[in-house]
């Protein structure tokens, strides 16, 4: 029996990998910054530029409907969730953080796709711009290592 530490545990590999990703245009520079920290870990991972489709959408709860829609299409091996929730006076943050994260969470359970979320939910504007390029970057590795973890057990 194999340790559960081993194995494809850590296999940053993106050749040949299909990547969507999903960006909410809210906090627009922020995550123009995300996708591109993104865009530049995939390619150094291997991921074939022509295997990633990249969508706009409004905001962070746009985003797991779109994400849905790719889920359903068969056409990626992973997706990433790319947002920026900045914290204001009202609870509107704590409903727009949680219900994208829930979305964002059933849609990889509901179709076993992996997706990493990367919708920065933050108190301020320069904590976002603190976490950009670090979680852009996080989420292609988390991408490619899980994409590549669910191919191990097809």
């Amino acid at each position: 029996m194999q340790d559960a530490d081993q194995g494809s545990t850590g296999d940053l590999l993106g050749e040949g990998l299909r990547i969507g990703i999903v960006r909410a245009r809210f906090n627009d520079a922020i995550t123009t910054r995300l996708a591109s920290a993104c865009l530049a870990e995939l390619e150094r991972l291997e991921v074939d530029p022509g295997d990633i489709r990249i969508v706009t959408v409004p905001g962070a709860l746009e985003v797991p409907l779109a994400l849905k829609v790719m889920a359903a299409s068969g056409d990626f091996d992973a997706l990433v969730a790319l947002g920026c929730i900045i914290r204001g006076e009202t609870y509107h943050f704590e409903l727009v953080a949680n219900e994208s994260g829930a979305g964002v969470t059933r849609v990889g359970l509901d179709h076993t796709l992996p997706i990493a979320n990367a919708i920065l939910t933050v108190e301020n504007e320069a904590q976002a711009w603190a976490r950009a390029d670090d979680k852009g970057r996080d989420a292609a590795r988390v991408a490619v290592e899980m994409a590549n973890l669910l191919e191990d057990f097809s």
